[in-house]
């Protein structure tokens, strides 16, 4: 199994309640694992009863495994804040209430959310030596197919910038010596660097994304949850990205054979109805079901995440990654 495993799917299908039994899968085989959750509801501290926050920090009673949650709206806070920092090094004072004001202004934006979000990501991938599994319960599947599609859009944006920054130089060294003298080298430039810099960010990033991870989608038994996780198999697809495997979740537990009544009626007739929606699943979606998970009657708590994970046939992988 890669080291970085994703968890996407429509939300309210119960990603949460997946990534982190396959998380707990993973730390009951020894593997040192942090579950990362961008989940602005907090639902990973509710599921383990314990508060967690942007620094990863040990799940109380569950051995190997830690946990953290990003604040997507402090996130872009800091995002932005680092972006008018650096953009502020660069201009003139005159322009700095301009910068300011632009800023403000991108706040709200999908983009610079989703930007934030998945520099966040990439450092915690990063930056995530002390771990062998490090799992994503991520956002819902329209913001992470964006998410995901950032390399490959930024990376010729910002080819075409650098090649800008490049004529916009050498233009103003010609005007400035008349091409008479050997021109200075673009070395040093800041803006250059910091795009070059970027460059390379979302060059890693797609590589550790295409080569090191493994992505799984979760749907529930309805017509709209298919559909979607058809429609993000494709799209993961158009970035490169397989998608290893599906997890069905949240059937109807059928009644007792003996039970009767009008709840005994429409628990069956449900079933049937979400059996026959799981055989379209698995006549129309190319990667294949690993679990079929009933509704439990309780909320699931860190003392029911071993039963949720055994039924996942998800690989684990305990080979552990060496230490240095």
């Amino acid at each position: 199994m890669d080291r970085y495993v994703f968890f996407g799917g429509k939300g309210g299908v119960g990603k949460t309640t997946v990534s982190s039994a396959y998380a707990y899968k993973c730390a009951a085989a020894g593997l040192e694992t942090l579950l990362v959750s961008t989940d602005p509801a907090h639902s990973v501290g509710d599921l383990f009863e314990q508060s967690f926050d942007d620094d990863p920090r040990g799940v109380e009673g569950v051995e190997h495994l830690s946990a953290m949650e990003i604040d997507p709206d402090e996130e872009v806070s800091r995002h932005l804040q680092d972006v008018k920092r650096k953009l502020s090094d660069q201009v003139s004072a005159a322009m700095v209430n301009a910068v300011d004001r632009q800023i403000e202004m991108a706040h709200g934006t999908p983009g610079a959310y989703e930007a934030a979000l998945f520099d966040r990501f990439v450092d915690v991938m990063r930056d995530g030596d002390a771990y062998d599994r490090i799992v994503f319960d991520t956002s819902p599947t329209g913001g992470t197919l964006r998410l995901l599609s950032l390399p490959e859009y930024l990376e010729g944006w910002i080819d075409r910038l650098l090649a800008k920054r490049r004529k916009s130089i050498d233009l103003f060294e010609k005007a400035a010596i008349g091409g008479r003298e050997p021109r200075r080298v673009l070395e040093g430039d800041p803006v250059l660097a910091h795009l070059r810099a970027r460059k390379e960010f979302f060059e890693d990033a797609g590589r550790m994304l295409r080569e090191d991870a493994a992505f799984f989608l979760v749907f529930n038994p309805d017509s709209l949850s298919i559909r979607e996780t058809e429609r993000a198999i494709d799209r993961l697809d158009e970035q490169g990205l397989s998608v290893r495997g599906l997890v069905a979740n949240r059937f109807t537990p059928a009644p007792d054979p003996d039970e009767e009544g009008r709840g005994a009626t429409y628990l069956r007739s449900r079933v049937e109805t979400e059996r026959e929606r799981l055989e379209t699943a698995r006549g129309e979606l190319s990667p294949p079901i690993l679990a079929t998970i009933e509704t439990y009657v309780e909320e699931v708590r860190t003392d029911r995440l071993a039963s949720v994970a055994d039924e996942l046939e998800i690989d684990v992988d305990r080979t552990r990654r060496p230490t240095s």
